[in-house]
């Protein structure tokens, strides 16, 4: 019996004391990892760093702490720590190997946040869809598109595709073929065009617009009207002015041509 409580008391002394050492390592790590997490997301903010990337960051360093305080709390155990590194390295390759696609989601979702191709609010086009940008997450982009429905995109393939930011400058040119008949004045159909944009206040005069012959069709003389207009306005303009270039020219009888089908009918005599 004495033996026993002799061996209890050796084991407590040797044993406990890395326990209480290991339990103190993980308090003051996961305290300190949590502190580190709000520094650091203060500072990016205070750097005026976008939000999506501070709280990124800030996450990140504090999982990257826990990791280092967990294995210092198992080294002071005397875990043999070559060895775990060794299981914990190819349990992470095992992950990896599973999760391919999120991994590839995860590093396309860092890469739009540090080079920021577009924003939230922005009106995009990528991976075949089109619409704004609603959120920007580390796996995925939400968009909402012009009808308001939901579209989430992995951000691998956002990432690997082209993108196209409609919203990235702050004016836009407006393309539109008009097409007149043979018969038609060239001269007046041009002034009737160009007096129409002259007309429109939201029109910008910088760059100016352009009305120019661009194709002698098969049955039209088409050309191309490309006044220059700020991104809110687009599409109000384009609808608009074509509906005044209609009205305009059926005041001025000018021909717009359409495709007719001329059926001669021959008649035998009995």
């Amino acid at each position: 019996m004495n033996d026993l409580i002799a061996k209890l008391t050796e084991f407590v002394a040797v044993y406990g004391l890395r326990v209480i050492g290991a339990v103190v390592i993980l308090i003051l790590g996961r305290v300190l990892a949590g502190l580190v997490r709000k520094v650091l997301k203060r500072i990016l903010e205070k750097a005026k760093v976008d939000l999506t990337i501070a709280t990124f960051a800030g996450n990140l360093s504090y999982f990257l702490l826990l990791i280092f305080t967990v294995i210092a709390a198992l080294g002071k155990l005397g875990v043999e720590m070559t060895s775990f590194i060794a299981v914990i390295g190819a349990a992470g390759l095992a992950v990896g190997l599973a999760l391919q696609g999120s991994l590839a989601n995860f590093a396309s979702g860092v890469l739009l946040l540090i080079f920021r191709p577009f924003k939230v609010g922005d009106f995009i086009s990528a991976a075949g869809v089109a619409g704004i940008v609603k959120e920007i997450s580390i796996l995925e982009t939400i968009l909402a598109t012009p009808d308001n429905i939901k579209i989430t995109v992995p951000n691998a393939k956002i990432y690997g595709d082209v993108i196209q930011n409609i919203s990235a400058f702050e004016t836009r040119r407006v393309d539109i073929i008009v097409g007149i008949g043979y018969r038609s004045s060239i001269k007046e159909a041009q002034e009737a065009l160009e007096g129409l944009l002259k007309a429109d206040k939201r029109i910008l005069s910088e760059p100016a617009p352009q009305v120019a012959v661009a194709e002698l069709a098969a049955s039209s003389v088409n050309f191309v009207v490309r006044p220059w207009v700020k991104s809110g306005d687009y599409w109000g303009v384009k609808f608009d002015l074509a509906r005044r270039i209609k009205e305009e020219f059926d005041a001025k009888g000018i021909e717009i041509p359409f495709p007719q089908q001329v059926v001669h009918l021959e008649q035998k005599q009995a």
